[in-house]
């Protein structure tokens, strides 16, 4: 999968993903949902004082829900 980054304003441009390095799905996916990052717990900070990078930031990751 290419590295795609969202733009500055948050949309993307065609061909662009929105997904973030810890999502295993894009947002709105059938059979996912939010869940909080499992690195930051959902603080989108890192002990450091950094920005996560697995979550952007935002302190939730897009995740498989369980079903079947």
């Amino acid at each position: 999968m290419a590295d795609a980054k969202p733009s500055e304003s948050g949309a993307t441009a065609p061909g662009e993903s929105n997904m973030n390095p810890g999502d295993e799905a894009p947002p709105g996916a059938p059979g996912t949902g939010e869940d909080i990052c499992p690195e930051c717990s959902g603080k989108g900070t890192l002990a450091s004082g950094g920005k996560c990078p697995n979550c952007n930031g935002t302190g939730k990751v897009i995740a498989g829900i369980a079903g079947g």
